[in-house]
């Protein structure tokens, strides 16, 4: 968002307190980003946007009332309506369709759209360097951000600790989360939610202190927000090198509340959204809630446009809430909500401040977050945690693959093959391998290459190290029922040397995980606009938004460009100017 630009629509005084927001159905076989635009639609839901002038001299209540009845007698079935924004989504077949499309009263017909989590599990899924050169991007060498205790590098990034340390934590400003939910039973929130909602439809996902967060998304995008010092789960869920009281969020004082408007499958529809965010925004005290100051955070987007949530996010920034939103991991455009007017686009950096390649781009980048390699809670027991040991030394950073195997195995490490041990070759075989551990290097052929090799070796698990400096995250395409891990390439070249030997491999639970993408770099900006507001909070959002705007670390080239927008959010500069 640009937040000059011309507010399309005047604010509109009053509520309709009489028409609910009912949460819309399940949404199912979602596909993935990217897909074909027209499996981003919902087929048979629509929303419909009424002409807003057209009942001007009627109240909501009237209006709301005509607009219902004109969607009934078309023979739709209308599941949420939006007084104040003069829409509503339904349910049409095609002749209903025809009808309101033919309404005088009506504006526009569009699809019900399907919007998607924007993170995903930290890992690369080829061979090659894991990521391009500062150079490439027009960058200088830069100082590298690192984990320091429970204080992540996008903590340090951020300046969190010199902001802990004079107490600007966010107190008394509400951050709304719209997601897959949140597990409130981890240690890092301390059943401090303020608030839960459920608007996706999904039974039996409406307590944040039972099963709804399937998809684990939201609770890791909730701990980068709103994780408490000292309140980790202890050795057995930490990743390795990990402070046992787990990680700090950015805004630990902040109020939170969560809006699951995305599914189990990390997919939800647009009214549900829109749903999630009016609730969000109706905490606020100006709209009957308890809350002066509400930023909402939606790590989520999808690519094609709707009328309808340009309105609705319209009215929600002139209640005065601050909208912040992933720009998306497509490397192209920027997606929707965060390309649309009154919402801050938000794009991803590393611990270099070199662009993530996966950050979209475009005008409507405003800000840039830590979000590559975020740790960050995830449901208990649901992330995975690798151990592993070789000739007599217990590696200190060892990664689990997403889909590999849990479980220990000990026994002889024997050494993949083929050029530089890369055991590449679809199809290559090692009897060697048989009921051993696979020691293979990281090199010119995918990962899932080589693990299928060794599998299929008959190994009874899969040690691969970098090729590169930095720790081996590996994304796979195929299920494994053995451990597999990556190692860091010294370590993996020194056991290499060492062969014939013994170790062992353990990938167990953890409750903590690494994930990249620009949703996780979105909970850093808005906590980060939580703590600046309630040190600033005679603010309104057009001022708050200046004001981050202004204080950012400016990255690329100088001044506003399309990868990082003004640059790296700052909140200790926006408080203290310093």
């Amino acid at each position: 968002m640009k937040h000059t630009r011309t507010l399309i629509a005047a604010t509109l005084a009053l509520t309709l307190a009489s028409c609910g927001q009912q949460p819309t159905a399940p949404v199912a076989a979602l596909p993935t980003p990217g897909a074909d635009s027209q499996a981003e639609v919902i087929p048979g839901a629509y929303l419909v946007g009424f002409k807003q002038d057209a009942l001007s001299a009627q109240n909501l209540t009237e209006q709301a009332a005509v607009q219902a009845q004109a969607i009934t007698a078309a023979g739709g079935v209308m599941t949420s309506q939006w007084a104040e924004i003069s829409a509503a989504a339904v349910k049409l077949d095609a002749s209903a369709l025809a009808k309101l499309q033919g309404n005088p009263m009506v504006e526009y017909v569009e699809p019900d759209l399907i919007r998607h989590a924007l993170g995903f599990k930290s890992g690369v899924t080829d061979a090659a360097a894991s990521r391009p050169a500062l150079s490439s991007q027009g960058l200088s060498a830069q100082a590298l951000y690192t984990a320091s205790g429970e204080t992540t590098w996008g903590d340090n990034a951020l300046r969190v600790p010199e902001l802990q340390a004079k107490n600007y934590k966010g107190a008394g400003v509400a951050v709304c989360i719209g997601d897959t939910g949140i597990d409130g039973n981890h240690p890092e929130f301390q059943r401090r939610i303020k608030a839960f909602k459920n608007f996706t439809g999904e039974l039996n996902r409406d307590n944040p202190y039972q099963l709804n967060d399937v998809s684990h998304h939201g609770t890791h995008v909730a701990g980068t927000v709103f994780a408490q010092y000292g309140s980790g789960t202890g050795a057995s869920g930490l990743q390795s090198g990990m402070d046992a009281n787990g990680v700090g969020g950015v805004a630990t004082g902040a109020n939170l509340y969560i809006a699951r408007v995305l599914g189990d499958t990390g997919s939800g529809s647009s009214s549900g959204i829109i749903n999630g965010v009016n609730w969000c925004a109706a905490q606020l005290k100006s709209q009957g809630g308890a809350e002066d100051k509400v930023v909402i955070s939606l790590s989520l987007g999808g690519g094609r446009a709707s009328k309808t949530e340009q309105r609705a996010y319209t009215t929600v920034w002139q209640k005065g809430a601050l909208t912040i939103a992933a720009t998306g991991n497509d490397g192209a455009a920027v997606s929707y909500p965060a390309a649309y007017t009154e919402v801050v686009g938000i794009g991803a950096v590393d611990s270099n401040l070199a662009k993530a390649d996966f950050s979209n781009f475009g005008t409507q980048v405003d800000l840039v977050g830590p979000g590559v390699d975020v740790i960050s809670s995830v449901p208990l027991g649901q992330g995975t945690r690798a151990l592993a040991s070789g000739g007599g030394v217990n590696f200190s950073d060892v990664q689990a693959a997403d889909l590999t195997g849990k479980g220990t195995v000990n026994g002889t490490i024997v050494a993949g093959g083929g050029t530089n041990n890369e055991f590449c070759g679809v199809g290559a075989r090692n009897s060697a391998l048989s009921g051993n551990i696979a020691l293979i290097s990281r090199g010119t052929c995918s990962f899932e290459e080589k693990v299928a090799n060794a599998v299929g070796s008959g190994a009874t698990a899969v040690m691969i190290y970098n090729n590169a400096a930095g720790s081996l995250g590996m994304s796979l395409t195929n299920q494994y029922n053995v451990p597999v891990v990556g190692l860091l390439q010294a370590d993996g070249q020194a056991l290499l040397g060492k062969l014939p030997t013994t170790g062992s491999v353990t990938v167990g639970a953890a409750d903590y995980e690494s994930y990249n993408g620009t949703s996780m770099a979105t909970p850093h900006v808005s906590a980060a606009a939580a703590v600046v507001w309630a040190a600033k909070p005679t603010l309104t959002n057009t001022q708050l938004l200046n004001l981050l705007t202004n204080t950012a670390k400016d990255l690329g080239t100088a001044g506003k460009d399309n990868n990082f927008g003004y640059g790296l959010v700052d909140p200790y500069k926006a408080i203290t100017g310093l």
